[in-house]
């Protein structure tokens, strides 16, 4: 399970102003993040999945699929709070050349922890890759906790979870207990270099759209576990990451790519471009950046 380990991006998904798919943008996304992460996550709640049709889904993939520039592994998002259909999706989906499937717990519903296990045991049962869970309390509403966690890793066919609950704790009882081979991957960019600590081994993206490079050597170096270097890279992002989200997931960082000549920061309601005040922010710390 090597191939997960690292730096990971999640994809942006580019629009044109009318709301299309703006292919010409993604490829050039996929050129700048290309060289230098470890793997994509193609259809993960930054690439908007939640507003792009099931056919559009599928051109996306088959586009990244195209367009890999050094055929890195592909993880793909399928997830839902609803158990049949996201088994049908996992049906009607062809995986051919996806290493591995992000599922997020399912949201709105709220399911105790024997659901979610079960939901998560079906989504396993029934994939034809490697499942990584994907816990993000603050958007699914519920908590995927490390009990259940420790429980599903169990399963032979869940290979890891993206973690994007905040709760170091939480984290640190997931890495004391968990299997050897099972990945404890971050959700939340800011946290990588204190989740590598307690033995987390990468994080999957949002900032790595824009930045790449820098993600790359923050995880090459806390898993050399140089953190005082890692952790000088990663502050630097300190005054970016917040209006990132300030506004909505990925308002901010299609907004940060628009700046680099990559897409135009369009979004799919109910998104809407960033504010003039964020905009403000996010060119402010921008140029800190750019400056060095």
């Amino acid at each position: 399970m090597k191939k997960f380990r690292g730096a990971g991006v999640a994809l942006v998904t580019p629009f044109h102003a009318d709301g299309a798919v703006d292919y010409p943008s993604l490829k050039k996304l996929l050129d700048h993040t290309g060289q230098s992460v470890d793997y994509f996550v193609v259809m993960g709640t930054t690439g908007e999945s939640a507003t792009l049709s099931k056919e559009e889904k599928k051109e996306v993939l088959q586009f990244v699929l195209k367009n890999n520039p050094k055929k890195l592994p592909i993880v793909y998002g399928i997830g839902g709070n609803n158990t049949a259909s996201v088994l049908e999706e996992i049906k009607a989906t062809n995986l051919r050349g996806v290493a591995a499937l992000l599922s997020v717990s399912p949201y709105y519903n709220k399911p105790s922890q024997e659901g979610i296990y079960q939901h998560f045991k079906k989504v396993a049962d029934a994939s034809p890759v490697p499942v990584i869970l994907y816990n993000v309390p603050g958007r699914t509403s519920s908590n995927l906790t490390a009990a259940t966690t420790l429980r599903l890793a169990q399963h032979k066919n869940i290979v890891g979870i993206k973690e994007a609950s905040g709760n170091m704790e939480q984290c640190m009882r997931i890495a004391k207990s968990k299997p050897k081979d099972f990945i404890l991957t971050s959700g939340d960019d800011m946290l990588t270099v204190a989740l590598y600590a307690i033995g987390g081994e990468g994080v999957i993206s949002v900032l790595a759209n824009a930045y790449p490079a820098s993600f790359k050597k923050i995880t090459d170096n806390a898993s050399a576990g140089n953190y005082a270097k890692a952790s000088a890279e990663l502050f630097k992002f300190l005054d970016i990451n917040g209006p990132m989200y300030e506004e909505g997931n990925p308002c901010g960082v299609k907004y940060v790519l628009s700046l680099m000549g990559i897409g135009d920061a369009s979004v799919r309601l109910p998104m809407v471009k960033p504010s003039a005040s964020l905009r403000k922010k996010i060119e402010t710390a921008f140029a800190e950046i750019k400056k060095g």
